[in-house]
């Protein structure tokens, strides 16, 4: 059977982090020294065109200027840069040289810092035509040559300190991924831990309460097997069916447990596990027939509901049917000759479970007990918010109190 999935969301854009305090000071002033180095190659010639009106005094500083922008708005910064650039490159050979640089600065900006990349791929091409023309016109410096051996140490130095970050940032992320994978581990080693301590505890609560009952009415069937032999069937019956019945939810926890599912073609499984899916978990409205199994196992317990039944979530109906489970065995076991009473209240704002005993005295096939069903069932309440409350009685006997909280109707 095919399931119908809502659309699933798209990927989140992250929003590219702006330009540091430090990033503005930096790109103003690399555009001011740009600015004012043109400035010095800048005289007003008098030619023909678009830029008649406004002089090289003024126009070659200003080209530099955009560069401000470089990391906010790094493509339009490169296409004002290369315009500019054009339309300057024929005052003076030095000046052509400055707007090289200039363009240098703006095509690298474009090329670290933009989130588009096919524009940016589709200018580069432009840009290089540009400079190609910018400097088969310029001027370029004659250095000394120490200072040529400066400049040729200063690039070197800057790329071996980029590749020293880089391996640093390839070190920083081996650690974190190695730290995320012990991370991830750590909690695979939880998450089963904690599905064995679930499937520990449902196979507790599924198992000592219809085997506590089948021991009790195996040795009361033994003691008067000849005496009363009609008594003897019953109680013998009453352990066939307690049997069943701890089959019955065995199969089911451990159809849960199955990886095969059976499929047969048609996407609807046929194995264990999805018998098990269709086999409803037992709930308040099976509280009669637990009650009527521990009756036959000879212990007298009445059943009380107060207020209004409702309907209650499936996990939180299961908890309660657990307490009275958990409940009525420890009864059984440990307080052979006592009646018990289960009382069941639906509240405005919650479900309280209670069970009493009159106390009595441990039956002869009882053991001491490792507390595990009632730290179980604690366990089983918090997942649903609620408390469990346990203790001897003012008088004489054994109190359970579940309170689990419910959403307003």
């Amino acid at each position: 059977m095919t399931r119908r999935l809502g659309r699933l969301p798209g990927p989140v854009k992250k929003r590219r982090p702006g330009p540091t305090r430090r990033n503005w000071v930096f790109d103003v002033v690399l555009a001011l020294f740009l600015a004012q180095t043109g400035a010095r190659y800048a005289t007003i010639i008098p030619i023909t065109g678009p830029v008649a009106l406004v002089g090289s005094s003024l126009l070659v500083p200003l080209t530099a200027m955009p560069l401000v922008l470089r990391r906010r708005f790094p493509l339009a910064v490169l296409w004002t840069v290369l315009v500019a650039t054009l339309l300057i490159r024929d005052y003076s050979p030095d000046i052509a040289y400055c707007a090289g640089i200039v363009c240098i600065v703006a095509v690298y900006s474009a090329a670290v810092y933009s989130p588009h990349r096919v524009p940016m791929l589709l200018s580069l091409p432009v840009a290089a035509v540009v400079l190609v023309v910018l400097f088969m016109a310029a001027k370029l410096p004659h250095f000394p040559n120490g200072v040529v051996a400066v400049l040729v140490l200063v690039p070197v130095l800057a790329v071996a300190y980029e590749i020293r970050m880089w391996r640093r940032r390839v070190e920083e992320g081996r650690a974190r991924l190695s730290a995320l994978e012990r991370e991830q581990v750590e909690a695979l080693k939880w998450a089963i831990e904690h599905e064995r301590a679930r499937i520990a505890r449902e196979l507790h609560d599924v198992v000592t309460h219809n085997v506590s009952v089948m021991v009790i009415q195996a040795g009361a069937a033994r003691k008067i097997m000849d005496t009363a032999p009609d008594r003897a069937r019953e109680a013998l019956l009453a352990v066939e069916t307690g049997g069943r019945a701890a089959m019955a939810e065995l199969r089911q926890v451990m159809g849960l447990l199955t990886m095969d599912h059976g499929d047969d073609g048609d996407g609807e499984g046929t194995g264990p596990a999805a018998t098990a899916e269709l086999t409803p978990q037992p709930g308040l409205s099976r509280l009669e027939a637990l009650v009527a199994g521990v009756r036959q196992a000879g212990l007298p317990v009445g059943l009380t509901v107060i207020g209004p039944q409702r309907a209650v979530p499936p996990g939180i109906e299961l908890a309660a049917y657990r307490v009275v489970q958990e409940a009525l065995t420890n009864t059984v076991k440990h307080a052979s000759g006592a009646s018990a009473a289960v009382t069941v209240e639906y509240a405005g704002k919650h479900l309280r479970v209670e069970v009493t005993d009159t106390g009595g005295r441990p039956a002869a096939s009882a053991s001491a007990g490792s507390g595990r069903g009632l730290i179980g069932l604690r366990e089983r309440l918090a997942v649903h918010g609620g408390t469990l409350r346990t203790g001897p009685r003012t008088r004489s006997g054994f109190r359970v109190e579940a309170l689990i909280p419910l959403e307003a109707s």
